[in-house]
This record gives C-alpha cells, structure tokens and sequence, in this order.
C-alpha cells in the first residue's frame, strides 16, 4: 500500500448518508477536521 503524505489533500468522493442522502468530502471543506471510518463487514 502507497504511503499518503502529511498534510495531502483527500480526493473527493461521493456516498449516502445515514438518512440515504448524498454526501461528498468537499461538503467538509474549510472545517478543520474530517474523521472517516470505514468499516467492514461482520460476517
């Protein structure tokens, strides 16, 4: 896996919300902090 350097900019993505509505990261822009987590599955 590539290592991603301090400070680079995320690119923009798109997913639904919890509600089923459109979510895009550049909706945080100017916010000093985005906490993403990305679960797996539990099977």
């Amino acid at each position: 896996m590539p290592q991603v350097a301090i400070d680079a900019v995320a690119p923009d993505f798109l997913l639904k919300d919890h509600r089923g509505e459109d979510f895009t990261l550049s909706d945080l822009r100017g916010r000093r902090n985005a906490l993403l987590v990305f679960n797996r599955g539990f099977t």
